[in-house]
């Protein structure tokens, strides 16, 4: 910023404030809160924190996800020509299948909560990190602007991916026409957002902030691991959900508001498992 004679600060040119914004957004500076941690113990408990949680959430999800790409890969046929499915039918009675699709919805809510818990119990304010109840509303549209720019190239990309034979043919739901399937399928999604948003980015980022790592490589890091636990679609899915990771990844670096980003991936699943459930075998462009 410059100064006028009298000594007064003048704003700085429209061109170099644009310059600015747009660096931020690819450099971000580190936030002074929550600071680095240096005590070596309370390093060491960190490291051993996120290696725990993520071995039974989606670190482990991420290894499972793997084993059934090359699982796929070393079938006689190729990968567009093998199917997997995100909702499936868990038992053949109607209410023990509900009974089962609530636990796994109960399972994913769960995950999210732990990571939650972890960050208030470490001294992390709810709010600081984008929890916050006096912008829904906000949140809420910011999410469907989220949906809308992740959801539809990415869209194109999975059919694109399909089409090559890099991807399996993804089946959102194949649950039976019950008269829970609907409330089920939202509820999925719900649990999805929550406990993918909470975990890699708002926990995670967190976390990684408080071990010192610059906020590009702890971007970086959090999107390769979303894209890991999908690599049973493919490699179309990985990409994609790399490509979500960063985008998703940065906004909350740059906003702070987690909620959005929970309520556009929310929003993105919906339409997904429904729309899905509704269009299988009615359209042709659909695998």
């Amino acid at each position: 910023m410059s100064t006028s004679t009298s000594g007064q600060a003048l704003p700085e040119p429209p061109a170099t404030r644009s310059g600015s914004v747009l660096r931020d957004w690819f450099l971000p500076p580190r936030p002074a809160e929550p600071g680095a941690v240096t005590a070596r113990r309370e390093r060491r408990a960190l490291v051993v924190e996120l290696v725990i949680v993520f071995a039974i959430t989606l670190g482990m999800a991420g290894v499972q996800s793997l084993i059934s790409l090359l699982d796929a890969l070393l079938r006689p046929e190729g990968l567009g020509e093998q199917a997997v499915a995100i909702n499936a039918s868990r038992s053949t009675l109607g209410l023990l299948d509900l009974a089962q699709q609530l636990v796994n919805i109960l399972r994913l809510f769960s995950w999210g909560a732990l990571g939650v818990y972890l960050l208030w119990r470490g001294g992390i304010a709810l709010r600081s990190v984008g929890l916050r109840r006096d912008r829904l509303g906000g949140d809420c549209a910011g999410g469907a602007g989220l949906a809308a720019l992740i959801g539809i190239p990415g869209l194109g990309l999975y059919l694109l991916a399909h089409a090559l034979g890099l991807n399996l043919s993804v089946q959102p739901s194949t649950l039976g026409e019950a008269w829970w399937r609907a409330p089920v399928l939202v509820l999925s999604a719900l649990g999805n957002s929550f406990a993918e948003e909470i975990l890699v980015v708002g926990y995670l980022l967190t976390r990684l902030r408080q071990l010192g790592l610059r906020e590009n490589g702890a971007l970086w890091l959090s999107a390769v691991l979303r894209g890991s636990y999908h690599l049973y679609q493919g490699f179309g899915g990985f990409v994609g959900n790399v490509i979500m990771g960063l985008v998703y990844g940065r906004v909350w670096q740059r906003t702070n508001r987690l909620w959005a980003l929970v309520a556009g991936h929310a929003l993105i699943d919906v339409v997904a498992f429904l729309g899905y459930a509704l269009l299988r075998g009615r359209v042709g462009w659909l695998p």
